[in-house]
This record gives structure tokens, C-alpha cells and sequence, in this order.
């Protein structure tokens, strides 16, 4: 499922927005993340980070929960905008995290500066590839 061009502006500006609330005292790196999820909602999360490292959480992981939290099941689309003109990646337990509830195959990411602004597109495959899913224990034998 593609989303079109205003949808697209919707889901950045509320990453954008999202990342305006960050609590990032420790790092200064605000994070802010938005998914779009397969019933039309925007669900929005930003970092929060604790004094006791590494009890923070990610805004990847806070958008998840939030889609979770207000009904949301499937992602149809990322987005994710971190400081300045920085490429802001998930980390490896958010990659993991957004492939539970988004195809490997078909979700896109999309990256942002700051501003909102476009720095990479790329989907859920290639920032985790050979990704183990649900899927894949649906489809595992019972031990004997």
C-alpha cells in the first residue's frame, strides 16, 4: 500500500512534531518517529531517556506502542526524523521491533532531517535483512 502525498506530509510533520516533545537531557539527540498503520492512523513517539542508562526509550518503540495502545495492528509506513542533517537509522532492537507488526517486503522508511525534510527512503528488508518474524514461528515443527 502506497500512501499519497498528503498522507506522506501528515505522517512527517507529526515525526516532526513528535521530536519537538523529546526528552533527551543526557544525549541531546531528540528522536522523533511516526507509523502509519494499516486502519489510517497516525501514531506518533519520540525518545525518553532516564538517567539510568539504558532505561530510555526509542521513538521507534514509542510509535509501536502507541499504534498497540490505540488499536493499531499492522504498519504500513515509517518515519523517523533525528537532529540536524544526520541520517537517524532505528537501532537494531527497533529494526527488529517496527518487523513484528510491518512486512520486511513491502513497508518503506523513510528518513528526515530535522526539518522534515527527505534524506533517505528505504524499507523494513533492507535495514533488517534475513529478518525473523512471526511468521517464522507459525511455520516451526514442535521440538521432539
Amino acid at each position: 500500500m502506497s500512501i499519497d502525498e498528503v498522507e506522506m506530509k501528515e505522517l512527517i510533520a507529526a515525526a516532526v512534531a513528535a521530536r519537538s516533545r523529546s526528552y533527551s537531557p543526557y544525549s541531546g539527540y531528540a528522536v522523533g518517529a511516526a507509523v502509519l498503520a494499516s486502519d489510517g492512523v497516525i501514531y506518533a513517539g519520540c525518545n525518553v531517556e532516564n538517567a539510568a542508562y539504558p532505561l530510555g526509550f526509542c521513538a521507534e518503540a514509542n510509535a509501536v506502542g502507541n499504534m498497540i495502545m490505540g488499536g493499531g495492528s499492522r504498519i504500513v509506513h515509517v518515519v523517523v526524523t533525528g537532529p540536524n542533517g544526520d541520517i537517524c537509522t532505528p537501532c537494531g532492537g527497533c529494526r527488529q521491533q517496527i518487523r513484528e507488526f510491518a512486512s520486511a517486503e513491502t513497508t518503506p522508511v523513510t528518513i528526515c532531517d530535522a526539518d522534515g525534510v527527505i534524506v533517505l527512503k528505504t524499507d523494513v528488508g533492507a535495514l533488517l535483512p534475513y529478518s525473523f518474524g512471526p511468521e517464522n514461528l507459525r511455520n516451526a515443527e514442535p521440538a521432539k
